[in-house]
């Protein structure tokens, strides 16, 4: 969970760069006009006269747009299914042009819906605003009102306030290869996979180990006793067969001990009475020698 919370918190944080980008890229380095090129003018007319009921709202965003640009922005809405031909509605703006603008450096949209969820629209550009209201630039705002008219959480101001505003401030840059945020979104998953695995990694030691405690600590006492005392067996009996042949060395070389020391003579044996060879013992009464003898 710590690694979902910390890909999606960068995710969050690169602002969804991950994401498919609808919009044409800005690939070229564009320079504002002056300032004072465009004479200050009116920002909008809305004939079909139920479209803008905040003009405020419309007006930030179109006023942003002219702060990066230098081109002043000038939107003509028609009545509702007026036309659905963009070559007519551009003839349109290039006539309106003409009678609003007395300098070369405002942008006109005509803008017409068709009243079934779809548009239309044709545009005009003065000669010096084409510097910054090139194709590609044009092509920029069509993608911001495309986008932003099927977003029904906008109103109407919001929708031609956002698509100005974000159109002047992408034009005015050099879009980033896409490359760049897929590079991005691959490192967050790299690093997602690789913080997974070092957790997971940890996790299964601290179990292992808890277990070989648990089994130490559940194992009876007697299992130790037994086994140390095995271990001390098995010391003293190789202890014992080290000593064997020493022992027995030690007894074969000793001599008896009559044999070993010659200075002590030899005891006789005494003669037993029915020896032959012993000499025979006198006889009491011839040896006594009485008054007769």
């Amino acid at each position: 969970m710590a690694v979902i919370a910390l890909a999606l918190l960068l995710f969050a944080t690169l602002g969804g760069g991950c994401s498919s980008d609808d919009v044409t890229r800005s690939s070229i380095e564009r320079e504002p006009l002056p300032q004072g090129a465009a004479l200050v003018t009116p920002y909008y007319t809305d004939a079909d006269g139920d479209w803008i009921h905040t003009p405020r709202a419309l007006e930030d965003g179109m006023r942003r747009f002219y702060d990066e640009t230098g081109v002043w922005p000038y939107l003509y809405i028609l009545p509702n299914g007026t036309s659905t031909s963009t070559e007519e509605l551009a003839q349109y703006a290039d006539q309106l042009y003409e009678e609003l603008f007395s300098d070369d450096a405002h942008f006109i949209l005509v803008f017409c819906d068709d009243g079934n969820g779809s548009f239309n629209a044709g545009y005009a550009v003065g000669s010096q605003a084409k510097t910054v209201m090139d194709a590609e630039a044009v092509s920029v705002l069509a993608d911001y009102l495309d986008r932003y008219y099927r977003n029904q959480g906008l109103s109407e101001e919001q929708l031609f306030s956002k698509a100005f505003a974000d159109t002047g401030a992408r034009i005015m840059t050099v879009t980033k290869s896409p490359l760049v945020p897929l590079a991005i979104c691959a490192a967050v998953v790299i690093v997602a996979i690789v913080i997974a695995l070092l957790v997971k990694r940890q996790r299964d030691q601290r179990e292992r180990e808890s277990r070989r405690m648990e089994q130490i600590l559940n194992a009876p006492l007697e299992k130790f006793g037994d086994r140390e005392t095995e271990n001390l067996a098995r010391k003293y009996e190789s202890a014992s067969a080290a000593d064997a042949p020493n022992a027995a060395a030690s007894s074969t070389a000793t001599p008896d001990a009559a044999a070993s020391d010659p200075l002590t003579p030899a005891t006789p044996a005494a003669n037993h009475p029915d020896d032959p060879g012993a000499p025979s013992a006198p006889d009491a009464a011839s040896s006594t020698k009485g008054p007769d003898a």
